[in-house]
């Protein structure tokens, strides 16, 4: 896992835990399109704070044809009077609004969901490439959450990472030896041997874990530069503090922004 080099490194786990619970929290509170643009280039600005690489864009690149399938599919199947396209037989097809319909109210939803999709892949990289996953497991077990799940909950952060290399090997492989499938076949010639990798490292991790009796105490030790100590984390700073008002601060523009 690679950490980026910001000030956001420096901050407590606990409240880049709190800032990333609370903006993913006002994702799904987001239902107007004021909102959700605001809240996407609110999101495009701490990235760019936070020095992240934009390269979660190749990802949004990827998703343009889902992009476009989900926008269609609402403004197919969104309830709705405005038509772009008016149904061609309206009083055969009740349900779906008639036949060959295009809805304006789905377009709007479309986008929506849209900028919403577009707003967590960029938020996320922040977090996670900015956090050590032993900061996430001693931030989660300060707030009181036992080390086995912290744990857990560590391992799928490192999931994300593991696949995403894992992908770019097995396609820089395929290109070395000359394939060039798309569609199905380059799915599956893909997807096989990434969830292999995946089954293989999940069982040398249990075995791992069950030679050095993980779970076997009820609490345990953490190293914090190489010191072993029972504390879990020191009390937040005044920057962590800050970092936590700006975070109430944005969810409750978002909010506002939203629903009044």
């Amino acid at each position: 896992m690679q950490i980026i080099n910001t000030v956001f490194i420096k901050l407590d786990a606990r409240a880049k835990l709190f800032f990333i619970f609370l903006l993913t929290l006002s994702v799904f509170f987001v239902d107007k399109l004021p909102a959700a643009a605001g809240l996407l280039v609110s999101f495009t600005v701490i990235r760019l704070v936070s020095r992240v690489p934009f390269h979660g864009f190749n990802f949004i690149k990827n998703l343009t044809m889902l992009a476009a399938i989900i926008i269609v599919m609402q403004m197919i199947f969104a309830s709705g009077d405005s038509f772009i396209i008016k149904p061609l037989f309206p009083e055969n097809f009740p349900i779906l609004g008639g036949l060959g319909s295009l809805k304006w109210e789905g377009l709007v939803l479309g986008v929506i969901i849209v900028l919403r999709l577009a707003a967590l892949v960029i938020l996320l990289p922040v977090f996670t490439e900015t956090t050590p996953p032993s900061k996430i497991a001693s931030g989660l077990c300060s707030l009181g959450i036992n080390y086995r799940t912290a744990f857990i909950i560590t391992t799928a952060f490192n999931l994300v990472f593991f696949f995403g290399e894992e992908a770019r090997t097995i396609m820089n492989v395929q290109k070395l030896r000359g394939m060039r499938r798309f569609g199905i076949k380059a799915a599956c010639a893909l997807l096989v041997p990434l969830m292999l990798g995946a089954m293989k490292k999940a069982r040398r991790s249990s075995v791992a874990m069950d030679c050095r009796a993980f779970g076997l105490h009820k609490t345990r030790t953490w190293t914090d530069n190489g010191v072993s100590s029972g504390a879990v984390s020191p009390k937040p700073r005044r920057n962590d503090i800050i970092f936590c008002v700006f975070t109430v601060a944005l969810f409750t523009a978002v909010l506002f922004i939203n629903f009044f």
